[in-house]
């Protein structure tokens, strides 16, 4: 099922790890269409305003309501800003996720890594390959996939991870 609706474009101030977001808010009457009764994170795809999504987590705020992450690159696609409305179309994305096979083979020669890896539910994951595949260039990709497993082998989570580069 599709579903459409109007939001504003809202930042977050101080919200823990979410602080300096830019995001929609996905009300629980729209959620409830989407995925009814569910309360956990899930993958929607569709449009905001004419530009296409897929693969985008909309994510659990409490008492059935969701937020939908709006990142710099879609901002610019947009060309909207905090305050802005958007249009959404969205459905949800059943399609399968994959990861990033250069990882996953260098994941292979590190078995502390590996095994580290395995154990994060699959939306972290993903993350760290959608991290590592948003690389723009091959150095890119190579440094952060070897920063992702030397990080995993010795326990650290995406955070610390992102953190460790900061010092």
């Amino acid at each position: 099922m599709k579903v459409g609706f109007k939001s504003i474009l809202k930042k977050f101030d101080r919200q823990g790890e979410k602080t300096g977001w830019t995001y929609i808010s996905v009300p629980q009457k729209i959620a409830g269409k989407l995925s009814p009764g569910n309360k956990k994170s899930f993958r929607v795809k569709g449009k905001l305003d004419e530009y296409p999504v897929h693969s985008i987590a909309l994510l659990p705020m409490g008492e059935g309501h969701f937020i939908m992450a709006v990142n710099a690159a879609m901002r610019k696609a947009l060309r909207k800003q905090e305050g802005a409305e958007v249009i959404v179309e969205i459905e949800i994305d059943t399609s399968k996720q994959t990861l990033s096979e250069d990882f996953l083979v260098c994941l292979e020669d590190e078995p502390a890594a590996s095994q580290r890896f395995k154990k994060l539910p699959p939306s972290h994951q993903q993350y760290y390959s959608r991290w590592i595949e948003s690389a723009k260039t091959a150095p890119t990709k190579a440094k952060r996939i070897a920063l992702a497993v030397n990080t995993l082998s010795r326990q650290m989570n995406f955070s610390q991870m992102m953190q460790s580069q900061k010092k």
